[in-house]
């Protein structure tokens, strides 16, 4: 009998999707650069729900590129409900939205075209999930974060393992702003290449992750996703980050 165990375990097999949240999706069909059909959305739901996840935050962007308006997101929304009814075992489902930290969000911000999620168990109900360039920040960063926090919220940053361009100077800077980070879960996996994978693993050792989220865009990213490897000494790490 081997007398070791493998240092690696895949996610399906880790335990941590079992009543898991999943806070960052795109799955509502035919808005952005996710799932499409209505048909591979519900396929994908019953794959999450099979794999033991409760609960997931559908999370279209919102930017200039994909300028989606949140009413019209929100009547997606309740159709998808509608079209959902009588499909057992899949997750509930809450609404949110991605939002780009680009030269038009002042404006969203300002006319309150946004959608959040909620952080219930730690009081937060008006939580903005936002994202920036892989590659630069936007112009005034902390400024954009000052008025995310003056209008009421609290932000999220989407992912920040993928922007290339911070050091741990600004990832610290941003903590100590009350900023508050959602790890990808792909990440750890390698799903995004090695450079993006050391930085996650480096960012949950230090704690300064708040929540985690698949960021699925498609049926075949969430399998790929439930038989990606990750180490067996993060999965405690990454527990209670989709147990949130």
């Amino acid at each position: 009998m081997w007398p070791f165990k493998p240092s690696t375990v895949t996610i399906a097999q880790s335990g941590l999707l079992e009543g898991a949240t999943d806070w960052h999706s795109h799955l509502l069909p035919g808005v952005d650069d996710g799932i499409s059909k209505l048909e591979e959305t519900i396929e994908t739901l019953k794959l999450m729900g099979s794999a033991g996840v409760a609960r997931v935050f559908l999370t279209p962007h919102i930017m200039e590129d994909v300028p989606n308006r949140p009413a019209d997101l929100t009547e997606r929304f309740e159709k998808l409900k509608i079209d959902l009814a009588d499909t057992p075992y899949i997750p509930s489902l809450e609404l949110g939205a991605e939002n780009m930290l680009d030269t038009l969000f002042s404006d969203r911000l300002g006319n309150r075209e946004l959608l959040s999620v909620t952080l219930r168990t730690v009081g937060r109900a008006d939580t903005l999930l936002v994202e920036t360039s892989f590659i630069n920040p936007p112009m005034g960063f902390h400024a954009l974060l000052d008025d995310i926090r003056s209008a009421g919220f609290f932000p999220l940053l989407a992912h920040p393992e993928r922007y290339l361009y911070m050091d741990l100077d600004e990832y610290d800077q941003l903590k100590h702003k009350d900023i508050l980070f959602q790890l990808n879960l792909p990440s750890l996996t390698g799903f995004y290449g090695p450079m993006v994978k050391e930085r996650a693993v480096r960012l949950l050792r230090r704690g300064m992750y708040d929540v985690a989220g698949s960021d699925t865009h498609s049926l075949k990213w969430f399998r790929r996703m439930l038989d990606a490897p990750i180490r067996r000494d993060l999965v405690p790490l990454v527990d209670t980050l989709l147990h949130t």
